[in-house]
């Protein structure tokens, strides 16, 4: 009796591990994050809030002088940067946000929703209230928030080696005291000075071209020997001279 009973918890737990394991191999949900969790499968033709927190993790994988529009809407061109994503972290590349897609930006993300390697900390070194700016402290915020998914992007395209940012939002105190132009766009939080840790500056700018970035000043634009800046302005404009940029 006790080796029939033996035999027939055992032909159980293999049936619950062959249908867990069938489960997995079909693509059930990634774990949730403490961040933020979707909840749908999401694919060209969908749109929705959901959608916009997708292109927000995605920008930085837009391609070449190419800027992600966080509208919502899941069109050929979030599509192509799921495909980057998908690519550059060994996925199935289809484009198509599901589980595996979830799951590699769920393994990114802190529980403040800010990716693994940067922080709302060096994104302000100017102050704790994002206050002082050219737009509202919530929207410096947002827009700091977004700018550190595209690093994300940049710094794992180099190779996930360390990328310091320098300076971030700026008020217009310290804008001026930084000395900044009158119209920069640290005051509106969408822009970063970075020194990299383990290649040149101008490889640094070379390679921010593919992600996401509408202006990029480096070696040779004057002031800006010593660091590269980024940001996404509504206008286009790349100058790093040395860097034949």
């Amino acid at each position: 009796m006790k080796h029939r009973l033996l035999r027939i918890l055992l032909s159980c737990a293999l049936l619950t591990f062959g249908v867990t394991a069938a489960s997995a191999a079909a693509g059930a949900p990634a774990s949730a994050s403490s961040c933020y969790t979707w909840g749908r499968t999401l694919s060209q033709g969908s749109s929705g809030s959901d959608v916009a927190q997708l292109q927000i993790r995605v920008a930085g994988w837009s391609g070449y002088d190419n800027v992600i529009a966080v509208d919502g809407v899941f069109g050929p061109a979030t599509k192509a940067a799921v495909e980057r994503f998908q690519a550059a972290y060994g996925l199935g590349v289809d484009g198509i946000a599901g589980p595996q897609t979830f799951g590699e930006i769920y393994a990114l993300q802190k529980s403040d929703c800010t990716p693994l390697h940067f922080a709302y900390s060096e994104m302000n070194q100017c102050n704790t209230t994002w206050s002082g700016g050219a737009v509202s402290a919530a929207t410096a915020k947002a827009d700091a928030f977004q700018i550190m998914w595209k690093l994300e992007a940049l710094r794992h395209a180099l190779g996930d080696h360390p990328i310091t940012v320098t300076s971030g939002f700026r008020s217009y105190g310290c804008n001026s005291a930084d000395g900044g132009v009158a119209d920069s766009r640290h005051l509106y939080g969408d822009a970063a000075d970075l020194v990299p840790s383990a290649y040149s500056l101008c490889t640094l700018a070379r390679e921010a071209r593919y992600h996401g970035f509408s202006q990029i000043f480096g070696p040779g634009f004057p002031g800006h020997d010593n660091h590269v800046h980024v940001d996404y302005a509504p206008t286009h404009d790349w100058s790093a001279p040395t860097c034949g940029i």
